[in-house]
């Protein structure tokens, strides 16, 4: 069995329909799953408004693929995409794509790399379609990418002092929240863990989380503004949450279950 390190991941990038601001926080997401292996980026690059990508491109070693407009009002990236998708497909020399896009017209292609076998994690904004999402193995939305802020101290000033200092320090928390914890989610959770829940009620959180994502693509804690679904249940009043220590010093099993 494959571990992290070793599924290697071919990421194509709609540069139409992704904006180009958090794309480190997209590749680092990518590497959560394994290793990047071909990064390719796809758009007409004679347009004006993609020129912000130029520094992008470079820093994350990023391959652009030119790809004229035929006609107007027709995608030709698109195609290109696809087409490249399915040459490396059967070039067999990887085990998972990324397509970032917001377009729903990738949702065939990824129904059909899954087809093949491949493991498909798709990254797009919030305005993304269903059909894509859904088509997926996975599904993330940019706006949960975007990078940690950081805030001042505050600014202590004496007499003595002929100007003042400031240190720039990480923000800790949580991100802010896409949507709320809602009716609907709560039943999902809910119905996941007694779908793997023991005699005594108790399921293991890692297996909730896989079965969550299966059931639907696009569920992440940190849409809700957590960072971890842990964090996200032990939030929730109808669940209850344990941490369990075991043999390997600073790691633990968490489990969760409905509350009586």
């Amino acid at each position: 069995m494959k571990t992290t390190e070793d599924i290697r991941i071919a990421v194509l990038i709609d540069a139409d329909n992704v904006p180009s601001a958090n794309i480190k926080g997209m590749l680092e997401e990518i590497a959560k799953y394994g290793t990047p292996t071909f990064k390719r980026i796809y758009a007409d690059w004679t347009k004006p408004n993609l020129t912000g990508w130029k520094s992008v491109l470079l820093e994350n070693a990023i391959t652009p693929i030119q790809q004229y407009g035929y006609t107007t009002g027709k995608n030709a990236t698109d195609s290109a995409m696809i087409i490249d998708a399915m040459d490396i497909l059967y070039s067999e020399k990887v085990d998972a794509f990324a397509i970032v896009s917001s377009d729903s017209d990738f949702t065939r292609l990824a129904t059909r790399l899954r087809e093949a076998g491949m493991i498909v994690i798709g990254l797009g904004e919030r305005k993304t379609p269903n059909p894509f999402i859904v088509s997926c193995d996975k599904f993330i939305y940019l706006e949960i990418l975007t990078p940690v802020t950081v805030v001042p101290d505050a600014v202590k000033t004496t007499k003595s002092e002929s100007h003042k200092t400031e240190k720039r320090v990480t923000a800790p928390g949580n991100k802010p929240a896409l949507q709320k914890v809602n009716k609907e989610t709560i039943l999902l959770i809910a119905n996941s863990i007694t779908d793997l829940a023991d005699d005594t009620g108790w399921a293991f959180l890692g297996e909730v989380g896989n079965l969550i994502i299966k059931k639907q693509k696009d569920f992440d804690p940190r849409n809700f503004g957590y960072n971890k679904l842990g964090q996200m249940l032990k939030s929730v009043d109808k669940f209850e949450v344990d941490e369990r220590g075991t043999d390997k010093k600073g790691i633990k099993m968490v489990y969760v279950r409905l509350k009586a």
